[in-house]
């Protein structure tokens, strides 16, 4: 009876280790993968609440978006807000994937990331007080789902920045780490050599 509890005991020990271990994996995941993620996020996520909010048709067709492109008009319309979010993730996600250590902890990436949601920021939030300054009670619906797109691309906007940060440090700890072990083990560190005289 006992070693029957003991199996048990030992079995849900082992389950809770691979829990953990499973969770960790994919929290190390996300954290490396999260530039990408972001950019997967900011390119799907506006696209989809532009569809919300359109209740003539809840899909963005071809027609959709020959009508929105010939009506555009910056005060009123919203198709311009995802394709600043997609021309943002193209080319935060370009410069990530052409840079390598250095170039990652205090290079191009960080400051394309950062320039480029500033401008993202600035321009939509230019555009909000056009958008939502009209009293129209008509359009509940609508407006809940603009406002959250609006919301959404400043929250992944900022994230953006957050991210490239983040990477930024941890490239420099790396290269740190990485300049510490080879100066351990270069020419200059090493003690000089003992010379035996010969009898």
């Amino acid at each position: 009876m006992g070693f029957v509890k003991e199996e048990k005991v030992t079995r849900l020990i082992r389950a809770i280790k691979t829990v953990f271990f499973l969770i960790t994996l994919l929290i190390s995941f996300l954290f490396f993968s999260a530039p990408v993620l972001l950019a997967v996020a900011d390119t799907i996520l506006p696209s989809a609440l532009l569809s919300a909010s359109l209740s003539s048709s809840p899909f963005l067709s071809p027609q959709t978006l020959t009508s929105h492109f010939r009506d555009y008009d910056f005060r009123y319309s919203l198709i311009d807000i995802p394709l600043v979010s997609i021309l943002r993730s193209l080319l935060i996600i370009c410069v990530y994937s052409c840079c390598d250590g250095p170039k990652l902890s205090r290079g191009p990436y960080l400051w394309v990331a950062t320039m480029s949601s500033v401008v993202s920021l600035v321009y939509v939030s230019l555009k909000a007080p056009f958008v939502f300054g009209g009293a129209d009670g008509g359009r509940g619906y609508a407006k809940s789902t603009e406002v959250a797109l609006f919301v959404c691309s400043f929250v992944l906007a900022v994230g953006h920045v957050a991210v490239a940060y983040r990477t930024s440090c941890r490239e420099r700890k790396k290269l740190l780490v990485y300049k510490i072990d080879i100066e351990a083990v270069s020419p200059s560190s090493l003690p000089p050599p003992v010379i035996v005289p010969c009898c």
